[in-house]
This record gives structure tokens, sequence and C-alpha cells, in this order.
């Protein structure tokens, strides 16, 4: 068995200066931690790592974006980032917000029986600014970057998608569609990994609304859970059967985000 964890943790600085980051570690008994929007060079992280070794990818913007795996075992190699033939075929450009590509949104880790990719997903912004960029560059990009490592091997893809994928992974799903996390757009962009075969393995054993992952800082809505479902852990159709368990994690305080695990029988 193996058990992934993976979390927005909004700041890891933040997250530990709370308190709050070595009683995460010694309850989650992982054997792999993924992270996004870590919002700090390793440098800066004075966070306790025992056990893990470290793979860090910042943005070079300072204290914006960025994502890590941690992992008790050492993967075989370790990416970082699109392939650059990927870029160019998919035109993933940079806009008014930055480059992408220079933001520290993804990284892939070979295993032995399997590859694991953690993402954080460009936000669309209110106004829906970078829905072009998601839309036509960024997400189709993505999909084939994962199609490319899958002819090696069934890809495990993990992290904060910053999409709601269907009704049933927010809240209040009438006033917020066609907004930022909930456009048809960003929606048909989850759904092609779907199409393509991918496994939405908290779906597997949990069905129906009232399952969040990420609640505003307004009016009480983690008290109240009035939240979204963005964070995902997503499989090939070809470990579907070793999915053991799915679980998000709203008892687990630090960010805006809570974490979800899974447990593959591998």
């Amino acid at each position: 068995m193996i058990k992934l964890y993976s979390w927005n943790v909004n700041g890891i600085r933040a997250v530990n200066k709370k308190g709050l980051w070595q009683p995460f570690i010694k309850a989650a008994h992982a054997d792999i931690i993924c992270l996004q929007e870590i919002k700090a060079k390793p440098e800066q992280v004075d966070a306790i790592i025992d056990g893990y070794t470290a793979y860090w990818y910042p943005a070079e913007k300072p204290g914006y974006s960025g994502t890590a795996i941690l992992s008790k075992k050492t993967p075989d190699r370790v990416t970082y980032g699109f392939p650059k033939e990927l870029i160019k075929k998919y035109k993933v450009p940079g806009d008014m917000y930055g480059d992408p590509n220079e933001e520290g949104r993804i990284i892939a880790a070979e295993y032995q029986s399997f590859w694991l990719v953690t993402v954080y997903t460009p936000n669309a912004k209110d106004d829906l600014s970078r829905i072009p960029l998601r839309h036509k560059h960024w997400d189709p990009a993505f999909l084939a970057y994962i199609k490319q490592l899958e002819k090696d091997k069934p890809v495990v893809i993990c992290g904060d998608l910053n999409v709601a994928h269907t009704e049933d992974d927010l809240a209040n799903p009438g006033p917020n569609r066609g907004k930022k996390g909930f456009t048809d757009e960003e929606r048909s962009g989850f759904q092609a990994f779907i199409d393509a075969g991918f496994i939405d393995t908290f779906r597997l054993f949990v069905h129906g609304k009232g399952f969040y992952t990420w609640w505003s800082h307004f009016a009480r809505s983690r008290e109240r859970n009035v939240g979204w479902r963005i964070d995902y852990f997503l499989v090939s159709s070809a470990l579907k059967g070793k999915v053991n368990a799915a679980k998000i994690h709203p008892n687990i305080m630090g960010s805006d985000h809570c974490p979800i695990s899974v447990t593959l029988d591998l």
C-alpha cells in the first residue's frame, strides 16, 4: 500500500508559523505529500520534513504559487513544468499576470509502477481574464502532457485544479454558474480528462453534495461548509482497481484548502 496526500497550503511558511505543519505531518503517515501554493523558495522553508526528500518548484516571483513533492522513497526521475515542445505546440503564453511556465505549477515524479504529477492550475480570475489561457492553452497542454506520460506507465494526478467539475462539487452551483471555477470552459477542461479515461478517485467512494476542499474566508463559509471541491486525485483507468481509499480531510486546518488523500494498492 502507498498513501499519498495533496494539499494547497496557501503558504507553507504560514502553516508552519501557525504551528499546524508538524501535527499534519505526524497525523498523515503519508508516503508522499504533494503541495501547491508553497509561496516560498527552498531556502525560506523552515518547516521540518524529517524522513522525506523534498523536490521544490518555486515560482520565479517571490511569495507566489509554487509546488513541491515530499517523498519517503526516492523517485527514479523528477521533471519540472511542461516539456518545451508542448509549450510551443499549445502556445502556452504569458499574459497580463505573468508567464505560467515561470510560476512553478507542475512537478512530475516517476516511480517504479506509476508517474505522479502534482499541479497548481492557473486561476481564471474574477473577471475571467485567464479563461483564454486555461481553455485554449493550459488545459489542452496539460492533458497532452499526461497522455504523453501515460504511454510509459499509469499516471496519478493530484492538486488544485481550480474547477468544480459538477454541480455536486460546490455548495451553491446556481449563483456561481459562469463564474471563475465553474465556467463551461473550465468544466470542459476537466471533463476532457474523464473522457480520456481518468478516474476521479473520490467519486469511486462518495457521491452527492457536501464534500468540499476549499472555502472562502468570508461569512464563516468553512464553519457552515459552504465550499467547493477543486482539489482532486485522478488516476489512469489502469489504476482504478488499485484505489483502496480516497478521502477529504476538512478537519485539518492551516489553509483555506484542506488536504485530500488516496491509498493505492501498489
